[in-house]
């Protein structure tokens, strides 16, 4: 089945949302963790942990996007799971409304069901295969005992409709819907009880690029529509920079840099979060030419079940001096908004940055290591250029060529 086509194809630059002067946060997270026991031998005695969340701190408020960024196994899902409490926290606290819900049990979660919704990643997985499309977006009414005025099958049918569906499509099976159908789908089910709080986890990254500019379009009109607040996780740089009032950059189960949009991408102040920057494409043909450098970071992310000791980055960052291996940076406010976890933060000149720990001084010595950690390469796209000299069979090898220059120095999305 073909896919909905929506009218706008472009992602919408969403503005700041006026809420976010709102004093009191509608989600507060305080210290959150989650470590997974590794249990061995015959009697199952736990050996280690792996750490995926390692005590993270931030608010939402209402009416606000948070974005959430990072590679892959810094613990974002987790996180996801944890504030919607489909996973029981290890320490810590998550505040939802004033409420401490950390250790609710099920009967203690039902009513915040209606509340906290969440939009899972995978659109084939996250569907029952065996019950038709008016089954699974109503299961949310029968769950929690709700009749909606005028019927359910009216209610569903309405919320079809809103997110872009067919209401004939009541009766038909997830099979028979294109990838893109199925996330609005699910997507109609996180909004059948109405919710405050919606969290998505990488809600089209399993998506095609064109559909994705739909998907995202239609959670904005969303959000506009009937005043929902998004936490969203994504690998997409580029995605979470339209959609997001503020942005949480996660490293290693840690919030390294948390600072609103336009602060984060034009002066990141974390090594880290410069160096995942600088490997968005920017889709600007204006910009052919012009100078750019990629940041590569040697080696692997360490291993969440023995992270490394201070700074978690340190391993593989530029700047680290003998403080990154000993003291763990605190989350620090150094500009109005902008928080950030780092021994040596990036400066701007004109900005001074305020908070700034004795330790945080530039002038130690870096580490030998750290100066073999990354590698900054030219990623400027090459033209390709034809000139009268060359035969039309020599200009086509010369294309292909530069067409693979600029294919092997584009990188991928993190």
């Amino acid at each position: 089945m073909s896919e909905t086509k929506d009218p706008e194809m472009t992602i919408p630059e969403q503005a700041n949302s006026s809420a976010s002067s709102s004093p009191e946060p509608l989600l507060r997270v305080t210290g959150l963790v989650k470590h997974f026991p590794i249990k061995k031998g015959l009697l199952q005695r736990q050996t280690g942990a792996v750490k995926a969340v390692d005590g993270i701190d931030f608010e939402v408020r209402p009416g606000e996007t948070l974005g959430v960024v990072g590679e892959s196994g810094c613990g974002k899902s987790t996180m996801g799971r944890l504030i919607t409490r489909l996973l029981e926290p290890t320490g810590g606290k998550i505040e939802f409304e004033g409420k401490d819900i950390t250790h609710l049990g099920v009967s203690g979660m039902r009513p915040l069901r209606r509340d906290v919704q969440m939009i899972f990643q995978d659109p084939y997985g996250s569907l029952n295969p065996r019950h038709t499309v008016g089954s699974i977006v109503s299961a949310p009414f029968k769950l929690q005992g709700v009749e909606p005025e005028g019927g359910v099958k009216k209610e569903v049918q309405r919320l079809l409709g809103l997110v872009g569906l067919n209401p004939e499509h009541y009766n038909r099976y997830p099979h028979e819907f294109s990838g893109g159908q199925r996330q609005r789908i699910g997507i109609a089910r996180a909004l059948a009880l109405k919710p405050k709080l919606v969290v998505a986890d990488e809600p089209v990254s399993a998506l095609d690029v064109s559909v994705q500019a739909q998907v995202v379009n239609l959670m904005d009109d969303l959000q506009q529509e009937l005043g929902l607040t998004y936490v969203i996780i994504a690998h997409d740089l580029s995605v979470i920079r339209h959609v997001s009032d503020r942005i949480a950059v996660m490293y290693l189960g840690k919030i390294v840099e948390l600072a609103d949009r336009d602060s984060l991408y034009e002066s990141p102040m974390h090594p880290y979060t410069k160096a995942l920057l600088s490997a968005v494409p920017v889709p600007d043909p204006r910009r052919r030419g012009a100078k750019s450098d990629r940041i590569l970071l040697k080696g692997d992310v360490p291993s969440p079940i023995s992270p490394p000791s201070g700074c978690r980055f340190h391993t593989r960052c530029w700047k680290a001096t003998e403080v990154c291996k000993t003291q763990e940076p605190p989350l620090l406010t150094l500009r109005t908004g902008h928080q950030v976890a780092c021994h040596h933060p990036e400066s701007v000149s004109d900005v001074p940055l305020r908070g700034v720990a004795p330790d945080q001084a530039p002038g130690e010595a870096v580490l030998p290591e750290a100066r073999e950690s990354v590698e900054v390469v030219d990623a400027t796209p090459k033209s390709p250029a034809v000139t009268k000299a060359e035969s039309p069979a020599e200009a086509g090898a010369s294309e292909d060529s530069a067409e693979g220059d600029i294919q092997d120095s584009n990188p991928s999305s993190i």
